[in-house]
């Protein structure tokens, strides 16, 4: 595996938040590869959330993969890791490579067409720290990433992740950004999406 940086990456100049985005972090030979063996390998899950009182199967497939005696919870959800295999090490140690970070875990997204989704919400549980940085890698099918300001109405951002991109964010994002992939109507293949942080 070998990491191709095709293009500059993107400065968002967006207030209180601290994101880059890197559009061809892995060339779509290797994004193709990557997502094939991440979709057949991977031991993907369904958890139940619970939203306003009442319980539904998330709108995803899910998988956590890291550090021993690191569990991650949210949404009423605790998940326990699988232990890092080789192309999630190899995935980490890119990244890593770009972000000077060291990172215990990976929660892994199987969105299988349009309909799967992710609802607004902040990546600031307890456990990832103060100002948390998420790196955010995906595969396969192109969707928008949805940034809304928590006290700005009008400040919002779309950015559509491209097959083999990375996301950086960093700084105090999470304290005053939301953040989603909604549903689609247009018919769309499958994406994977891995966003790795810190448990503390």
């Amino acid at each position: 595996m070998n990491s191709l940086f095709q293009s500059e990456p993107l400065v968002l100049n967006l207030p209180d938040a601290e994101i880059v985005y890197y559009p061809h972090f892995f060339d779509k030979k290797e994004a193709d590869t990557i997502f094939e063996q991440l979709k057949n390998e991977i031991p993907w899950q369904q958890d139940n959330i619970r939203v306003y009182g009442k319980t539904h199967p998330q709108p995803r497939l899910t998988a956590l993969f890291g550090n021993e005696g690191k569990p991650y919870s949210y949404s009423n959800i605790k998940m326990q890791p699988n232990p890092w295999n080789p192309i999630l090490q190899k995935i980490k140690s890119y990244i890593e490579g770009v972000s000077d970070t060291n990172f215990t875990t990976v929660l892994l997204n199987l969105y299988r067409d349009g309909k799967d989704s992710n609802g607004w919400h902040a990546d600031n549980e307890k456990e990832l720290g103060s100002n948390p940085i998420i790196a955010s890698v995906s595969f396969g099918a192109e969707r928008v990433f949805q940034l809304k300001h928590n006290s700005i109405p009008n400040l919002k951002q779309n950015i559509l992740l491209e097959h083999g991109s990375l996301l950086l964010m960093k700084g105090t994002t999470q304290h005053f950004w939301k953040h989603q992939i909604p549903k689609t109507s247009k018919p769309i293949g499958s994406r994977i999406n891995l966003t790795f942080r810190i448990i503390q």
